[in-house]
């Protein structure tokens, strides 16, 4: 086996992790020894324990003078676990292939020193963009103090969510919206604006059988605490954790009583204007730990968060519909003047989902 396919099975293990670890990053690792995988494992919920520590108890004594392979370098502090670089040389691991640095201040580097001075041969920068495409939230919660934030999006080919009446169910079928939920199981929360719960009242939660247990924290914005107390995500509270985030000043019998159902209140600022501040409520979620987050609407809360630049990648499901200019649009309006002006995506994915189309894109540098 070389380095590099075993390098991708580790960061496939990794990607078992999303939506779980946080706010730990997700890692995978696979030790490998005379050619045979004697352990691998990968972040656990909660962020503990960690890859290296499940791969090392899976290898047991089989770790010594064997080959580690981590998609991130492990970690050097003492925390409420021990340092995974002290696991490593503990074990005997003759031989360590890293992916990429951590950001994180506390490790940056430290980790990788503290193996090669306890004479493990290090490698650095196998599958590296990879690695930093797949723990991105972790990196922009280190680096930009929010999460990473992907706009889901689910029109028809003309890019509108619903019909005039505000009929949306269902534009895309079954297999898209299936893996819609998919989505959900792989992120940390999902949020939404207060005019979508008033208008769908939607559950928020993954439904796909055996998954069930990954559904995200369910974040809605509603600064001035519109939504009623029968909204189902109100309802279910206290089965499935759902923050409320509202502007400061805002307390009353509705915001108790929210509590009392179970629901967290987290108070940001407004702007200038009275509207809710987006970037401090995204510096309030990466505070408490969340690091991927999932926009499922609507079309206000989709614009004002373009406007903000803080849409950092789109899932976009398309129909093969055409609803016209009167149903609802993908996006309010956002003040546009010229062609020039307008945000810009890369596209780095499209694929048939059934009769429907998942474009994946990534905003340009």
């Amino acid at each position: 086996m070389s380095d590099a396919r075993i390098m991708r099975a580790a960061l496939a293990l990794a990607q078992r992790g999303l939506g779980q670890s946080w706010p730990n990053p997700s890692v995978g690792c696979i030790i490998v020894r005379d050619g045979a995988v004697v352990g691998r494992g990968w972040t656990q919920k909660g962020g503990r324990p960690h890859a290296e520590t499940e791969a090392l108890a899976r290898a047991k004594r089989g770790a010594k003078g064997a080959v580690a392979y981590v998609t991130l370098e492990p970690c050097c502090h003492h925390g409420k676990a021990p340092p995974c670089t002290d696991a490593l040389i503990t074990a005997g691991i003759r031989r360590a292939v890293v992916a990429i640095e951590d950001p994180d201040p506390r490790v940056s580097g430290k980790g990788l020193a503290a193996l090669r001075a306890a004479s493990v041969d290090v490698e650095t920068g196998l599958c590296a963009a990879e690695a930093t495409e797949l723990n991105a939230g972790f990196f922009s919660a280190i680096q930009r103090g929010r999460p990473s934030v992907t706009l889901k999006l689910a029109t028809s080919l003309d890019g509108r969510l619903a019909v005039a009446s505000g009929e949306s169910r269902w534009i895309t079928g079954e297999a898209a919206r299936a893996r819609g939920h998919l989505l959900r199981a792989t992120h940390d929360a999902v949020i939404v604006g207060s005019g979508t719960i008033i208008a769908d009242d939607p559950e928020l939660t993954c439904r796909l059988p055996g998954l069930t247990e990954r559904s995200p924290v369910r974040v809605v914005i509603d600064g001035g605490l519109r939504v009623p107390l029968t909204a189902r995500v109100v309802a279910e509270a206290k089965r499935a954790p759902t923050w409320f985030i509202v502007r400061h000043g805002i307390a009353g019998e509705r915001r108790a009583a929210l509590a009392d159902c179970g629901v967290e209140i987290i108070d940001v600022p407004a702007m200038p204007g009275g509207e809710t501040d987006l970037a401090a409520a995204l510096a309030a979620l990466t505070r408490k730990g969340i690091t991927r987050l999932l926009v499922e609407g609507g079309a206000t809360l989709a614009a004002a968060l373009v406007r903000a630049d803080l849409i950092d990648r789109i899932a976009w499901f398309r129909a093969p519909s055409l609803i016209g200019g009167d149903g609802v649009p993908t996006l309010a309006a956002l003040g546009i003047e010229a062609p020039a002006h307008a945000p810009r995506f890369v596209r780095v994915g499209i694929e048939s989902i059934g009769e429907d189309v998942l474009e994946t894109l990534r905003r340009a540098a």
